[in-house]
């Protein structure tokens, strides 16, 4: 087998051993500090002309740096009052590289590379929105979640944190007025034309209150007759200021904070996030309680995808497999609300392990399931999948292929149905998914059909490996001894003075995680999702960067919906499987 190359070894020759600073990581990932003036030709080369190149621009973010508790710039890293974030993905390495550059000033400029990966667009409004740093050459620089009237930019530092330190909030006339003008979509803005040839173009709103945006999503289209020649999506009505919460949380209360971003993907939250903790603290979890998360989390998968399985027929217009599958839904909820006593937010992970172990008789619960729903499913394939209204409504709609998939950020069933056998549980295993036998569905047309046939087939693959963790149960702890766990294991704090302090202080503070940086990577119900985890060794975190599938998901709609109807787009958004929460966090 031929070794590859190292990616820093690489950038040394290509560009010079002084131009990068290496920067060692709890997650262990390639991380080096590189100057600004050499940003776009390292990413260019990176993309394009490296062997085994980083295709995916994965994430992008900042981070504040002027209130560092300690000094984050240890091992001769440069300083900065801000550091730009750069995460790629190299599918041939099936690697990360993190890039870094340090930014100095108050509102600083960098260099946009738009031209360099399309899905960069958003990211880069994202960082201008939150951070206030611009971007040189980005085609259209505006606000993305926050409105344009809003005053500051919410992940600086000395931005509030919460509303009982801006003020009370006061609605006037001349404000309810000059906010409503704002939302008027103007096309000239844009660089749209409102007329071609003889013609006008018309401009149709779509949302934020329709039933086919599945959410409070703003979708404006411009039209030609019934044919969508641009599409503009206005998101960030749901934007709750998920990254802000995490640095007045601590490292144990946020956790109920990840389960309402994906409110659909419920457990799959709470793992992404403490894969990342766990990482920075150096905590080990026990056999049993992986396996407890992958069944838990496979579940709701299934659950997740019967919602979309659901109301996508539902935007076709058949009304009667809803209401079959929602039942069928309930009864995933019967099973997660027995063990963790709640039901679409269980809020059960918890920092080394699981709340509780599991109740007795959840076996019978589990084997009830696992043997009745493969029926539901052929009778759903009968239902939906080989309807000629449902076929008519999704093949060839929507096509996209895996280069552009990989162009946008496309992960998940979306990549899966271009052809592209990557899950990150095969790729990347993590809390002992490679101890599973279960196959990648994948479909070659990449279309809204496709789409469809790779997350129908996931919920029979997602049964195979439920009926594994039921079969093959570990005995043991269903927590980490770890002393950062949280809540700590309680059985010898009545007798062991150590214990009972580090149980008090790791309720009361919440654990204080060393300092240092650590990203997670899963397949969540949507695609790849990650957060990305600073701690300046503090009981919360420095910084928390979310990554959603959903957001670079949407991005993508203006692409692929050109030249298609309407109608079309609801087959489209549907197909996509998005939760607006997981857009906006």
């Amino acid at each position: 087998m031929k070794t590859i190359p190292q990616t820093t070894e690489l950038l040394k020759l290509k560009f010079g051993e002084s131009t990068f600073t290496e920067q060692s990581t709890r997650d262990g990932m390639a991380t080096v500090w590189l100057p600004l003036d050499r940003l776009r030709e390292v990413l260019a080369y990176l993309k394009t002309g490296i062997e085994h190149p980083y295709p995916l621009l994965f994430d992008m973010t900042a981070i504040d740096e002027r209130t560092r508790q300690r000094n984050p710039h240890q091992n001769h890293h440069p300083s900065s009052d801000f550091t730009l974030v750069y995460h790629l993905f190299s599918f041939d390495r099936n690697a990360f590289i993190r890039l870094k550059v340090a930014l100095n000033g108050e509102f600083p400029t960098v260099p946009s590379i738009t031209k360099l990966w399309s899905n960069a667009n958003w990211y880069e409004r994202e960082v201008f929105d939150m951070f206030g740093i611009r971007f040189s050459g980005h085609p259209f620089l505006r606000r993305l979640l926050m409105p344009e009237s809003w005053q500051g930019n919410p992940l600086r530092k000395e931005h509030p944190a919460r509303a009982t330190e801006m003020g009370p909030f006061r609605l006037f006339d001349e404000k309810q007025d000059r906010e409503q003008a704002a939302l008027q979509f103007k096309p000239e803005e844009w660089g749209m034309l409102t007329q071609h040839d003889d013609a006008d173009f018309m401009f149709l709103n779509i949302g934020p209150q329709h039933p086919g945006t599945h959410g409070v999503l703003r979708i404006i289209l411009q039209l030609d007759g019934e044919d969508i020649v641009d599409a503009v999506p206005d998101i960030g009505f749901h934007h709750r200021g998920a990254e802000k919460m995490a640095e007045r949380q601590s490292w144990h209360t946020y956790i109920p904070y990840t389960d309402r971003i994906d409110y659909l993907g419920g457990v799959n939250n709470n793992l992404a996030y403490l894969l990342a903790v766990e990482k920075l603290a150096g905590i080990e979890v026990p056999e049993r309680a992986q396996v407890i998360r992958v069944m838990m989390c496979e579940l709701f998968r299934i659950a997740s995808h019967l919602v979309w399985y659901g109301t996508f027929a539902q935007d076709l217009g058949q009304l009667s497999p809803v209401f079959y599958m929602f039942s069928d839904r309930e009864k995933i909820f019967d099973i997660v609300e027995a063990v963790c006593g709640g039901r679409m937010h269980p809020n059960w992970f918890r920092i080394g392990g699981v709340a509780q172990d599991l109740p007795r008789g959840w076996e019978t619960l589990v084997r009830s399931f696992v043997d009745y729903f493969p029926k539901r499913l052929r009778e759903y394939d009968a239902m939906v999948m080989r309807n000629s209204i449902f076929k008519a409504r999704t093949v060839g709609i929507g096509i996209f292929t895996k280069e552009e998939a990989i162009e946008w950020g496309v992960t998940g069933p979306g990549l899966r149905a271009c052809g592209m056998d990557w899950d990150f549980r095969k790729k990347q295993p993590y809390s002992g998914y490679e101890k599973f036998d279960f196959e990648i569905p994948v479909a070659y047309n990449g279309d809204c059909y496709d789409r469809a046939v790779v997350r129908v087939e996931e919920m029979r693959q997602s049964l195979r490996i439920i009926e594994q963790c039921l079969k093959h149960m570990p005995e043991g702890n269903y927590k980490s001894t770890h002393p950062l766990a949280t809540p700590p294991v309680k059985q010898r704090t009545m007798k062991d003075i150590e214990t009972l302090i580090t149980h008090f202080l790791g309720v009361s503070w919440g654990p204080v995680i060393p300092a240092g940086e650590a990203m997670s990577c899963i397949e969540a119900t949507k695609g790849a999702n990650s957060y990305y985890a600073i701690s300046d060794g503090n009981t919360s975190p420095y910084r928390l960067r979310v990554r959603t599938p959903s957001f670079p998901h949407m991005q993508m709609i203006p692409y692929i919906s050109k030249g298609y109807t309407v109608a079309d787009l609801l087959s489209i958004l549907g197909a996509m499987d998005y939760v607006l929460a997981d857009i906006d966090r």
